[in-house]
Protein backbone atom coordinates (compact mmCIF):
# COMPACT_ATOMS: atom_id res chain seq x y z
CA UNK A 1 0.00 0.00 0.00
CA UNK A 2 1.27 3.13 -0.66
CA UNK A 3 0.48 6.37 1.08
CA UNK A 4 0.85 9.84 -0.27
CA UNK A 5 1.73 13.02 1.57
CA UNK A 6 0.26 16.34 1.23
CA UNK A 7 2.47 18.97 1.56
CA UNK A 8 1.95 22.53 2.54
CA UNK A 9 1.54 24.05 -1.47
CA UNK A 10 -1.81 22.24 -3.10
CA UNK A 11 -1.12 20.41 -6.36
CA UNK A 12 -2.44 21.91 -9.63
CA UNK A 13 -3.87 18.98 -11.63
CA UNK A 14 -5.48 19.33 -15.02
CA UNK A 15 -5.38 22.25 -17.38
CA UNK A 16 -7.99 24.68 -16.64
CA UNK A 17 -7.01 24.12 -12.75
CA UNK A 18 -3.37 25.33 -13.50
CA UNK A 19 -4.62 28.13 -14.93
CA UNK A 20 -6.31 29.10 -11.86
CA UNK A 21 -3.72 28.73 -9.78
CA UNK A 22 -1.27 30.41 -11.81
CA UNK A 23 -3.89 33.19 -11.45
CA UNK A 24 -3.86 32.71 -7.91
CA UNK A 25 0.06 33.22 -7.94
CA UNK A 26 0.52 35.96 -10.21
CA UNK A 27 -2.48 37.95 -8.08
CA UNK A 28 -0.53 37.16 -4.81
CA UNK A 29 3.30 38.11 -6.33
CA UNK A 30 1.53 41.70 -7.28
CA UNK A 31 0.02 42.12 -3.87
CA UNK A 32 3.40 41.66 -2.26
CA UNK A 33 5.24 43.89 -4.76
CA UNK A 34 2.33 46.38 -4.17
CA UNK A 35 2.53 46.20 -0.33
CA UNK A 36 6.42 46.09 -0.54
CA UNK A 37 6.17 49.90 -2.30
CA UNK A 38 3.75 51.35 -0.22
CA UNK A 39 5.97 50.47 3.13
CA UNK A 40 8.54 51.90 0.92
CA UNK A 41 6.94 55.43 0.59
CA UNK A 42 7.29 57.65 3.30
CA UNK A 43 4.14 58.84 5.86
CA UNK A 44 2.28 61.58 5.19
CA UNK A 45 2.29 63.86 8.18
CA UNK A 46 -1.19 65.36 8.98
CA UNK A 47 -2.00 68.37 11.10
CA UNK A 48 -4.72 70.20 13.02
CA UNK A 49 -5.20 73.73 11.96
CA UNK A 50 -7.54 75.84 12.96
CA UNK A 51 -8.65 79.44 12.17
CA UNK A 52 -11.24 81.97 13.32
CA UNK A 53 -13.26 85.13 12.29
CA UNK A 54 -14.95 87.48 14.60
CA UNK A 55 -17.13 90.31 13.84
CA UNK A 56 -18.94 92.45 16.54
CA UNK A 57 -22.73 93.24 15.62
CA UNK A 58 -25.61 95.76 16.63
CA UNK A 59 -28.38 93.56 18.75
CA UNK A 60 -31.03 94.53 16.56
CA UNK A 61 -33.69 92.82 18.26
CA UNK A 62 -35.32 92.97 21.54
CA UNK A 63 -36.93 90.79 23.68
CA UNK A 64 -39.61 90.90 26.80
CA UNK A 65 -41.49 89.06 29.09
CA UNK A 66 -44.08 90.12 31.29
CA UNK A 67 -45.72 88.03 33.59
CA UNK A 68 -49.41 87.84 35.23
CA UNK A 69 -50.11 86.41 39.11
CA UNK A 70 -53.04 86.49 40.98
CA UNK A 71 -53.44 84.27 44.29
CA UNK A 72 -57.32 82.95 44.90
CA UNK A 73 -59.02 80.41 46.94
CA UNK A 74 -60.95 79.76 44.20
CA UNK A 75 -59.19 78.01 40.91
CA UNK A 76 -61.70 79.05 38.63
CA UNK A 77 -62.36 82.44 39.49
CA UNK A 78 -58.53 82.84 39.70
CA UNK A 79 -57.77 81.43 35.85
CA UNK A 80 -60.39 83.88 34.79
CA UNK A 81 -58.66 86.70 36.09
CA UNK A 82 -55.16 85.75 34.19
CA UNK A 83 -57.49 85.35 31.00
CA UNK A 84 -58.97 88.42 31.11
CA UNK A 85 -55.62 90.46 32.14
CA UNK A 86 -53.43 88.77 29.68
CA UNK A 87 -56.18 88.74 27.22
CA UNK A 88 -56.20 92.53 27.65
CA UNK A 89 -52.39 92.82 27.38
CA UNK A 90 -51.94 90.62 24.17
CA UNK A 91 -54.60 92.78 22.39
CA UNK A 92 -52.86 95.40 23.51
CA UNK A 93 -49.67 94.13 21.99
CA UNK A 94 -51.27 93.45 18.40
CA UNK A 95 -52.45 96.50 18.26
CA UNK A 96 -48.97 97.66 17.89
CA UNK A 97 -47.24 97.63 14.47
CA UNK A 98 -44.09 95.63 14.31
CA UNK A 99 -44.42 94.11 17.55
CA UNK A 100 -44.75 90.21 17.89
CA UNK A 101 -46.64 88.75 20.78
CA UNK A 102 -47.39 85.15 22.14
CA UNK A 103 -48.24 83.76 25.42
CA UNK A 104 -46.41 81.37 27.11
CA UNK A 105 -45.58 79.29 30.62
CA UNK A 106 -49.14 79.38 32.09
CA UNK A 107 -49.05 77.78 35.20
CA UNK A 108 -51.14 76.91 38.29
CA UNK A 109 -50.45 74.65 41.65
CA UNK A 110 -52.27 74.61 45.26
CA UNK A 111 -50.51 76.68 48.28
CA UNK A 112 -51.01 74.44 51.38
CA UNK A 113 -49.43 76.86 54.69
CA UNK A 114 -49.75 76.23 58.19
CA UNK A 115 -52.40 78.39 59.71
CA UNK A 116 -53.48 79.68 56.16
CA UNK A 117 -55.95 79.11 54.04
CA UNK A 118 -55.42 76.83 51.32
CA UNK A 119 -55.06 79.14 48.06
CA UNK A 120 -54.29 78.49 44.30
CA UNK A 121 -51.55 80.71 42.48
CA UNK A 122 -52.06 81.08 38.83
CA UNK A 123 -49.48 82.80 36.33
CA UNK A 124 -48.84 83.30 32.67
CA UNK A 125 -46.63 84.90 30.60
CA UNK A 126 -46.78 87.33 27.43
CA UNK A 127 -43.62 87.64 25.25
CA UNK A 128 -42.99 90.15 23.12
CA UNK A 129 -40.38 91.15 19.94
CA UNK A 130 -39.64 93.67 18.01
CA UNK A 131 -37.22 95.42 16.53
CA UNK A 132 -38.23 99.21 16.98
CA UNK A 133 -36.70 99.52 20.42
CA UNK A 134 -38.49 102.38 21.40
CA UNK A 135 -42.11 101.13 20.52
CA UNK A 136 -41.67 98.16 22.46
CA UNK A 137 -40.40 99.75 25.41
CA UNK A 138 -43.53 102.00 25.30
CA UNK A 139 -45.81 99.04 25.35
CA UNK A 140 -43.89 97.03 28.40
CA UNK A 141 -44.58 100.25 30.07
CA UNK A 142 -48.19 100.67 29.52
CA UNK A 143 -49.25 97.10 29.92
CA UNK A 144 -47.57 97.29 33.33
CA UNK A 145 -49.19 100.36 34.66
CA UNK A 146 -52.55 99.71 33.01
CA UNK A 147 -53.01 96.15 32.45
CA UNK A 148 -51.04 94.77 36.11
CA UNK A 149 -48.36 92.82 34.57
CA UNK A 150 -44.67 92.49 35.45
CA UNK A 151 -42.19 92.71 33.43
CA UNK A 152 -40.05 89.75 34.51
CA UNK A 153 -37.18 89.82 32.32
CA UNK A 154 -35.89 91.37 29.03
CA UNK A 155 -32.72 90.76 26.44
CA UNK A 156 -31.39 92.00 23.01
CA UNK A 157 -30.32 89.65 20.02
CA UNK A 158 -28.80 90.15 16.62
CA UNK A 159 -31.67 88.91 14.19
CA UNK A 160 -31.82 85.82 12.02
CA UNK A 161 -30.99 87.82 8.37
CA UNK A 162 -28.07 90.09 10.13
CA UNK A 163 -26.48 86.51 11.46
CA UNK A 164 -26.51 85.50 8.65
CA UNK A 165 -25.48 88.09 6.23
CA UNK A 166 -21.88 88.09 8.96
CA UNK A 167 -21.97 84.37 8.71
CA UNK A 168 -21.50 84.47 5.33
CA UNK A 169 -18.74 87.05 5.27
CA UNK A 170 -17.06 85.38 8.19
CA UNK A 171 -16.78 81.86 6.80
CA UNK A 172 -15.09 83.52 3.83
CA UNK A 173 -12.58 85.26 5.96
CA UNK A 174 -12.08 82.26 8.38
CA UNK A 175 -11.68 79.84 5.40
CA UNK A 176 -8.88 82.15 3.93
CA UNK A 177 -7.14 82.34 7.33
CA UNK A 178 -7.31 78.91 7.38
CA UNK A 179 -5.63 78.15 4.19
CA UNK A 180 -2.96 80.39 4.86
CA UNK A 181 -2.24 78.58 8.71
CA UNK A 182 -1.80 75.35 6.58
CA UNK A 183 0.34 76.87 3.84
CA UNK A 184 2.57 78.52 6.75
CA UNK A 185 2.76 74.89 9.00
CA UNK A 186 3.36 73.30 5.53
CA UNK A 187 6.19 75.51 5.01
CA UNK A 188 7.53 75.29 8.18
CA UNK A 189 7.92 71.66 8.53
CA UNK A 190 9.88 71.89 4.85
CA UNK A 191 7.07 70.18 3.26
CA UNK A 192 6.56 70.40 -0.77
CA UNK A 193 2.57 71.00 -0.32
CA UNK A 194 -0.16 70.31 1.07
CA UNK A 195 -3.85 69.58 0.97
CA UNK A 196 -6.68 69.78 3.23
CA UNK A 197 -8.37 66.44 4.96
CA UNK A 198 -11.62 66.50 7.07
CA UNK A 199 -12.59 69.86 7.61
CA UNK A 200 -15.81 71.15 9.94
CA UNK A 201 -16.88 75.01 9.99
CA UNK A 202 -19.08 75.63 13.39
CA UNK A 203 -20.20 79.24 13.98
CA UNK A 204 -21.42 80.38 17.17
CA UNK A 205 -22.60 83.72 18.98
CA UNK A 206 -21.45 85.79 22.58
CA UNK A 207 -23.89 88.56 23.80
CA UNK A 208 -22.04 90.92 25.96
CA UNK A 209 -24.05 90.95 29.61
CA UNK A 210 -26.45 94.05 29.79
CA UNK A 211 -27.84 95.13 32.68
CA UNK A 212 -31.14 93.38 32.89
CA UNK A 213 -33.83 95.56 33.99
CA UNK A 214 -36.59 94.66 36.48
CA UNK A 215 -39.66 97.08 37.36
CA UNK A 216 -40.57 97.43 41.23
CA UNK A 217 -44.07 97.68 42.11
CA UNK A 218 -44.02 101.23 42.22
CA UNK A 219 -42.59 101.72 38.47
CA UNK A 220 -44.92 99.23 37.43
CA UNK A 221 -48.20 101.41 38.42
CA UNK A 222 -46.31 104.57 37.64
CA UNK A 223 -45.47 102.78 33.75
CA UNK A 224 -41.66 103.81 34.32
CA UNK A 225 -39.73 103.90 30.94
CA UNK A 226 -37.81 100.73 29.81
CA UNK A 227 -34.47 101.25 29.02
CA UNK A 228 -33.10 99.93 25.80
CA UNK A 229 -29.28 99.83 25.75
CA UNK A 230 -29.15 96.95 23.31
CA UNK A 231 -25.51 96.13 23.18
CA UNK A 232 -23.35 94.16 20.47
CA UNK A 233 -23.16 90.59 20.27
CA UNK A 234 -19.99 88.96 18.97
CA UNK A 235 -20.26 86.91 15.94
CA UNK A 236 -17.38 83.65 15.23
CA UNK A 237 -16.98 81.71 12.89
CA UNK A 238 -14.31 78.83 13.00
CA UNK A 239 -12.37 76.66 10.61
CA UNK A 240 -11.10 73.22 11.77
CA UNK A 241 -9.31 70.35 10.55
CA UNK A 242 -6.42 68.70 9.16
CA UNK A 243 -3.94 69.69 6.72
CA UNK A 244 -2.32 66.73 4.84
CA UNK A 245 1.07 67.31 4.13
CA UNK A 246 3.29 65.96 1.16
CA UNK A 247 6.78 65.03 1.62
CA UNK A 248 9.51 67.37 0.96
CA UNK A 249 11.69 66.95 -2.32
CA UNK A 250 14.78 65.66 -0.52
CA UNK A 251 12.41 62.98 0.86
CA UNK A 252 11.27 61.10 -1.91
Amino acid sequence: MRTETQGARPKCRGKSIATACGAIAASLAFIGSANAESSSLPPQPVISVSASATSALPNDRMSAWLRAEVDNADPVAGANEINTRVGKALARAKAVRGVDASTTSYTSYQISERNQPTRWRISQTLQLESSDFAALAGLVSKIQSEDGLVLSGMNFSVSAAARRTAEDALTQQAIKSWQARAQAAAQGFGSSGWRPGHVAIQTGDFVRPQPMYRASAAQAAAGAPVATEGGTSDITVTVSGEAILEPSHSAR
